[in-house]
């Protein structure tokens, strides 16, 4: 089951396709059951939610604008170094613990809204990822019971501007710029997916070209294992969201070096998930 947060005219709404198109609510009709960023933070069942949703008149992607599935997490938790490949054009060494550090919400964007190139750089490059929402709180989570923590999966374009990011040994700066974390088009439910969504096709597009080309069962650390990591050191949370790593192919690495420009087109595709489209804009 997909799930999408969207809104129409300044209204909040719902809608999920089960493969026969999208049907929801919006905050004014009746048996408007949340938004999905409020129905995770109340831990609800979502396959049940979607399945009554499923009912409910239907809804025209092109007349609404999507948002992020949880536009503000209480934690966006991403993996630095997580394919081999993308370890290898880094020139690194496979690590033993996975690299971890923050993105904030004021840099997340949805689907098909421009990511910005800030006027202090020309160095954006594009991370094709797989996201992970957190639906069940947790710490020291083993992987075993790693995901029964999930609510689903989704995609994200870590773009990162690489000059500031590699002006210290410390990432957050150039992994936060606004306008540059791009999250969606939707959730995917975990019955849709492979346990851990292993063994999924994924592709980084810029401008129709394929630059990056990987699968998720080459993620050094998988999502169960990431899970438990993460929650030995703090308390995963309902909408917690964790990126969990790019393949190589990015355009730092590139010779010459490839950069988003304004006007370009990146996608992040990954099978069973869908496509998650942005234009490239000065900002």
């Amino acid at each position: 089951m997909r799930i999408i947060h969207f809104e129409i005219r300044g209204v909040l709404g719902i809608a999920v396709d089960e493969g026969s198109g999208w049907h929801g609510l919006t905050q004014r009709d009746s048996g408007f059951p949340g938004t999905l960023p409020e129905l995770i933070a109340q831990g609800a069942d979502l396959l049940r939610i979607g399945r009554s949703l499923g009912q409910s008149p239907a809804i025209d992607l092109n007349a609404i604008r999507l948002l992020p599935p949880v536009p503000v997490p209480p934690k966006v938790l991403c993996v630095g170094l997580n394919y081999d490949d993308h370890l290898e054009e880094s020139g690194l060494k496979k690590p033993a613990y996975p690299e971890i550090f923050a993105r904030f919400a004021t840099s997340l964007i949805p689907h098909q809204e421009p990511i910005r190139r800030p006027r202090e750089s020309t160095a954006l490059d594009y991370e094709a990822e797989l996201a992970v929402v957190i639906g069940k709180p947790g710490r020291r989570i083993s992987q075993e019971q790693a995901l029964d923590h999930v609510a689903g999966y989704s995609l994200f374009n870590d773009a990162t501007v690489r000059d500031f990011q590699l002006r210290t040994p410390q990432w957050t700066i150039g992994k936060n710029f606004d306008g540059t974390g791009s999250f969606g088009p939707w959730l995917v439910t975990p019955d849709a997916v492979p346990p851990g969504a292993h063994g999924l096709r994924i592709q980084g597009r810029l401008n129709g070209r394929v630059m990056q080309d990987a699968s998720t069962d080459q993620l050094i650390f998988n999502v169960p294992a990431l899970i438990e990591m993460i929650s030995v050191a703090m308390s995963l949370e309902r909408g917690d969201v964790i990126i969990t790593g790019t393949p190589g192919g990015v355009g730092a690495a590139r010779k010459p070096p490839v950069f988003m420009q304004p006007g370009d087109i990146f996608e992040v595709e990954i099978e069973r998930l869908g496509i998650l489209t942005n234009s490239v804009q000065d900002g």
